[in-house]
């Protein structure tokens, strides 16, 4: 049972933001006993002010207020930045602030698995919850997908019990607030250059946020890190400020076995989990793993990821094999949608960074037909410039950041530049040809023209549906 660090029983408790998990954790704050206000810099979700007050909490919309700060501690949504003003009063007033996913766990009696990294971690987390709910029935136990993933941590503890298991996505934004967080196994898929615009463009910063997922384990808890990823594997080589026990998984099965006394690799075409003082376990071959829907190196690497994680629970190997096989992959995440006139159309709008976008161009055989572009992340487009011209057969570019691809790879193959996703699917099918491929991967977030990348890859699919009638 993790356990809550502060007295909330009588606590005064303020939520700055009020989506899902903001209130989230309100309702949870208010069912520990604490008085909670709850602060709105944009319009309460219709319905959601009459929830709070039925529950007794008091909310406002439009701005954040001096009620704010009469708080013993604050819970601040992800999406508020550490430069907001509220922010900065909040420091100003040395007022504890938190993240929803640090107050949800204080109150979980399941275990927990948390998943972080820049790519990789959404699949990563939904395999590993695949691949223990296809333990948990004949064990005992339930498995809950949390966090980042789309549901509140904070909404599910309250029916979690000793023995399951949290599934639990961290975005660093959501370990920024996390000061007690301790997960059983955490996670790490990689590192790379992600939302630096929000760390002042350092990557010291963004990776600082990352490695909290770990601060606070213990030595009986696992850490599992990706010795492929240059930056882990310098992070943890020589295990400094490292309590809990390290294991890795790689592509590399040298390196791997190198770096840690156990972990999962690829080696002869299969999947191998190994353990210091024990024999290697073939899990799955890659051809029986790596189909339509869930294809290249970097889904190899996920796959290892959620073997390791799952075996660190105590999931039998008859599991793993099992969900592995079955498992067909995440929506918006490298997504087969239709193959039209020859064409097939992938839907990867989670790719909301260049990184993302070069593991779907590099996982995708043949000619390339790209529709991509978004609100730019200060990416370094230059680093896929060959990969591009290697691959892409005709750019079709699209919102804040078009001219950013046009200027980068238009001079390495054909390019044109669209006003909305429906011209650019327009004109990205009008180009392509049998046996080419129509990838939507876009390298960018979504907020210049769509809520989230959920709200971007529906609106690709509609249009494709549209298109084959």
């Amino acid at each position: 049972m993790h356990t809550a660090p502060l007295q909330i029983e009588g606590a005064r408790v303020s939520v700055i933001g009020a989506r899902r998990s903001g209130i989230a954790a309100a309702l949870l704050m208010r069912e520990q006993g604490a008085s909670v206000f709850v602060s709105e810099r944009g319009a309460l979700v219709p319905g959601d002010r009459e929830l709070l007050a039925e529950k007794g909490i008091d909310a406002e919309q439009g701005g954040h207020t001096g009620r704010v700060y009469d708080a013993d501690f604050c819970i601040v949504s992800p999406g508020v930045p550490l430069t907001a003003p509220v922010m900065q009063f909040l420091r100003a007033r040395d007022i504890a602030v938190y993240s929803e996913i640090e107050a949800a766990s204080w109150f979980c009696p399941a275990r927990i698995i948390a998943v972080t990294g820049t790519d990789g971690k959404t699949t990563t987390a939904t395999l590993i919850a695949a691949i223990c709910a296809d333990h948990a029935l004949a064990a005992g136990y339930r498995v809950f997908s949390v966090g980042n993933i789309g549901v509140p941590f904070s909404s599910m503890v309250g029916s979690m019990a000793s023995g399951d298991i949290a599934v639990v996505e961290v975005s660093s934004y959501q370990l920024e607030g996390c000061t007690w967080f301790r997960p059983d196994i955490a996670l790490m898929t990689n590192i790379t250059p992600d939302h630096l615009d929000r760390y002042d463009g350092s990557m010291r910063l963004y990776a600082e946020a990352k490695y909290r997922i770990f601060s606070r384990q213990r030595q009986d808890d696992t850490l599992i890190v990706n010795a492929d990823d240059p930056i882990l594997r310098q992070r943890f080589e020589e295990r400094l400020g490292v309590v809990p026990q390290l294991a890795a998984f790689g592509l590399d099965a040298g390196r791997t076995r190198a770096f840690a006394a156990s972990g999962a690799v690829t080696e002869g075409g299969w999947i191998t989990l190994f353990k210091s003082g024990s024999l290697d376990e073939r899990v799955i071959a890659h051809e029986d793993l790596l189909k339509r829907g869930f294809m290249g190196r970097h889904n190899l690497s996920n796959a290892l990821a959620a073997a390791l994680a799952a075996d660190a629970a105590g999931v039998p190997l008859s599991s793993i094999k099992r969900a592995l096989k079955a498992f067909g992959g995440v929506e918006h995440r490298q997504e087969y949608v239709c193959e039209i006139d020859g064409v097939i159309c992938i839907n990867d709008s989670k790719a909301t960074n260049l990184n993302a976008m070069r593991q779907a161009l590099e996982a995708v055989s043949g000619p390339v037909v790209l529709i991509a572009g978004g609100r730019d992340k200060d990416g370094d487009y230059r680093e896929l410039r060959d990969l591009v011209a290697s691959k892409v057969e005709m750019l079709v570019a699209l919102g804040e950041a078009a001219d950013r691809f046009t200027g980068a790879y238009g001079e390495s193959v054909p390019a044109v530049t669209a006003g909305s996703l429906r011209e650019a699917v327009r004109l990205g099918l009008q180009h392509a040809r049998r046996g080419s491929t129509l990838l939507f991967s876009p390298g960018c977030s979504s907020f210049d023209m769509f809520d989230n990348f959920e709200h971007r890859g529906a609106m690709f699919k509609s249009i494709l549906r549209e298109s084959t009638l």
